[in-house]
């Protein structure tokens, strides 16, 4: 054992595992264990999938303030159930008798609000409260709705217990009046599909990311053995994941999608950073050797190896946490629960990652340490090679490489100038899903009852309301009905009145949004605030541009004085951020050319609802940010310790491409594998991040990492490590070095 060994706190917590691998094995083994039985049991208030909600976008503004009024006056936040029948004869005396004791029974069920449909109507063909709840269907299949309300005060367990009883009523009213058709659908089942659809999107992409992840990883480590220890950290990391998210479930709501995107993303960096940590110590394990055979390794050899793997790849990955977990940190700028619930959880994960791939994936190679080095080649990649070859050819012509390279990012980016956002409900499931078809119908044939577009919530007097609405909201630009006042109840003994607008195309159709920016620009003579599906996606567009300055300023600055203490330059991190905007600005051109444009949708099984998801953009730009970064970290920290150690520039390009390429395509491949499981989701957010990050690694660790990188760093020269006099004393004061 060489007895200059490094002394660093990373060195010598390295050394400590390689003394004591079997207790950190342990110890690990323990925890994936709890972690598991905690995240899937829960404790107290069930699993982490039984605290889960879906498409939390709410944020602050007026649709949540309106939404709270109708929910403090008693209205607007009841649970319900609908049933639809169609083929039922109306006048049939027999159907009328059944439908009457049925509304009778279910009102008498406690818990229940109210029960209605055309029967509790007196003269239902002259009553105007009667019509919403008719359907007159082409074919002569006329049909009805019948709607039971729940009361608001209602705990889990009651409301449970009340439904149980509605669901056998409305069961029996079936069987008793044999319409043609029937169909039974509640908001409550339109969350539980969706949330059990990523359940089985989440089970399905990690399934298929695991076998073939490790099929990949025994073609780059060249054995079985290596192959498996990153696989055993991904496993703990989807663990933790699991146990981290159910613990801030008790803090903050959690959308169903964060559990897919932060563990896939724990999954694949632990991949990533086992791949880096047992290369490298199977490189340090062999220069210790010396050519000494595997058979005389002993135990201070395995706990030199390990110090120095810990030391010198655990930096590069203590690194790669950091900017990683800075890009996350910025989703906790933005007041959107969903957002901070995917920045707070995914830096957790990443900070999981870390310690896996610092103590678990070290310990591992220790206590297989003789049998790593056995099997499969060298690690270090030679001098020359496909990746040195490449950088050659780029560097006789880096002008032309980059103008190629720039025309095509920015010829891909350019649809993204045209995004447009939207937050989707039942769209957000696969057509043909059984709660989707019951919303289609439900809209389509009973609109009177479908939850207005856009509505204005108001404590004015309930005189001027109506004025307004009989008068002035009649001109409202894309109205399709006249409005309808609703007394939604009261609070303080002030009435709380709903005024409800109704558009031509939908509640998240154009005409919904410019009715809303309407309302905003000009609000009406009576104080209100405006409420509605279309008002909320309004809200949640204008906090982002709020917000998305100071956290893009605070994610870049934090990543410039990072990349300026690894490499003492100002001109290289503002060159790697810069390539960062275009390539991620490409990655959700081609997001929008997909899925709002509607292009390969036979080829990625969904329908285009003519839009991207709210939340999309925000996450791929976080996610696809940090991840971009690691890859920069891969590459820059061999280019920085090459030209250190004396190479000029384009030989230090050359040769780092070289050597790091390898690591940096095998990291890619990975990740990629990871987040396809993402693209053959059956729940379009989720979809929409798959292809979107995969784009984004795909391009990042072609186009950029082995392109535009070595042809803007050989035209500089030189320059890329300029920087003032000032900054260089504090970078060899301060800086970062392997």
């Amino acid at each position: 054992m060489n007895d200059a060994e490094p002394t660093t706190l990373l060195a010598r917590g390295g050394r400590a595992v390689g003394r004591h691998p079997l207790r950190v094995l342990i110890t690990w083994l323990v925890l994936i264990g709890a972690t598991f039985a905690v995240a899937i049991g829960g404790v107290g208030g069930g699993g982490l999938f039984d605290r889960l909600h879906s498409n939390d976008m709410e944020s602050p503004g007026q649709a949540r303030e309106a939404s709270r009024m109708l929910a403090d006056a008693g209205s607007g936040s009841f649970a319900s159930d609908t049933l639809l029948m169609t083929g039922v004869d109306f006048e049939d005396q027999r159907v009328i008798g059944k439908n009457l004791l049925a509304l009778q029974r279910i009102s008498a069920i406690n818990g229940v609000e109210s029960v209605v449909n055309p029967f509790a109507f007196k003269d239902r063909e002259k009553d105007p409260k009667a019509a919403p709840f008719l359907r007159d269907h082409p074919d002569g299949d006329n049909g009805y709705a019948t709607i039971v309300t729940y009361e608001d005060h209602l705990s889990d367990a009651d409301l449970e217990v009340a439904r149980g009883h509605v669901d056998h009523e409305l069961a029996l009213l079936v069987y008793e009046v044999k319409p043609k058709d029937s169909e039974r659908g509640s908001i409550k089942a339109l969350v539980d599909a969706i949330i059990g659809q990523v359940g089985k999107d989440m089970t399905r992409g990690e399934g298929l990311a695991l076998p073939v992840s490790f099929v990949v990883m025994i073609i780059v480590f060249g054995g079985f053995l290596a192959a498996g220890l990153p696989i055993i950290g991904a496993i703990a990391s989807i663990g933790g994941a699991l146990a981290t998210l159910l613990g801030f479930s008790y803090l903050i709501e959690l959308d169903a999608t964060v559990v897919n995107i932060v563990t896939v993303l724990g999954l694949g960096l632990c991949i990533d950073y086992g791949l880096l940590v047992v290369s490298r110590f199977r490189e340090e394990l062999r220069g210790l050797l010396a050519g000494a055979p595997p058979e005389t390794i002993d135990r201070d050899l395995v706990i030199a190896a390990t110090g120095r793997t810990v030391d010198r790849a655990g930096r590069t990955v203590v690194f790669s946490a950091i900017t990683v977990a800075i890009a996350l940190a910025g989703l906790m700028f933005f007041p959107v629960t969903f957002m901070r619930a995917s920045g707070a959880a995914g830096v957790s994960v990443v900070i999981l990652a870390l310690l896996v791939a610092t103590t678990l994936i070290p310990a591992l190679c220790a206590l297989t340490a003789k049998s790593l080095v056995r099997r499969g080649g060298t690690e270090q990649a030679p001098d020359t090679g496909v990746f040195s070859r490449l950088a050659t050819g780029v560097q006789r012509a880096p002008w032309a490489v980059i103008a190629v390279v720039l025309a095509v990012l920015v010829t891909v980016a350019l649809p993204s100038l045209r995004m447009q956002l939207t937050g989707s409900g039942p769209e957000m499931l696969p057509k043909g899903a059984p709660e989707r078809v019951f919303f289609e119908t439900f809209d389509q044939h009973y609109p009177g009852l479908a939850s207005p577009d856009v509505i204005y919530v108001t404590d004015e007097a309930p005189e001027a309301v109506r004025e307004w609405a009989d008068g002035p909201a009649k001109q409202l630009p894309g109205l399709d009905a006249p409005p309808q006042v609703v007394n939604a109840g009261e609070i303080d003994g002030r009435t709380i009145s709903s005024v409800q607008l109704r558009t031509a195309d939908g509640i998240m159709g154009q005409g919904a949004r410019d009715l809303v920016a309407h309302l905003h620009a000009n609000p009406p003579p009576i104080e209100g605030k405006i409420g509605g599906q279309a008002a909320g996606l309004y809200d949640f567009v204008e906090v982002v541009k709020q917000r998305a300055p100071f956290a893009a300023l605070t994610v870049i600055l934090a990543t410039f004085l990072l990349l300026f203490l690894m490499t003492g330059s100002v001109v290289v991190p503002i060159k790697a951020l810069i390539m960062n905007v275009i390539s991620l600005g490409a990655s959700l051109g081609a997001l929008v050319w997909v899925f709002q444009d509607g292009h390969l949708e036979g080829l990625l099984g969904f329908s285009s609802v003519g839009a991207v998801e709210a939340t999309i953009p925000v996450l791929v730009l976080a996610f696809g940010f940090g991840l971009s970064m690691d890859y920069e970290v891969f590459l820059l920290s061999r280019i920085v310790e090459l030209h250190e150690q004396g190479r000029p520039t384009e030989e230090a390009v050359r040769l780092g491409l070289q050597r790091s390429g390898r690591i940096i395509t095998s990291a890619a491949l990975l990740m990629v594998i990871v987040f396809s499981g993402f693209v053959f989701a059956q729940v379009l957010a989720i979809k929409e991040t798959g292809v979107a990050l995969v784009l984004a690694i795909i391009i990042d660790a072609t186009l950029v990492r082995m392109l535009l990188v070595p042809a803007t760093m050989s035209v500089l020269g030189e320059w890329n490590w300029w920087a003032p006099a000032w900054m260089k004393r504090l970078h060899a004061r301060f800086g970062i070095r392997e």
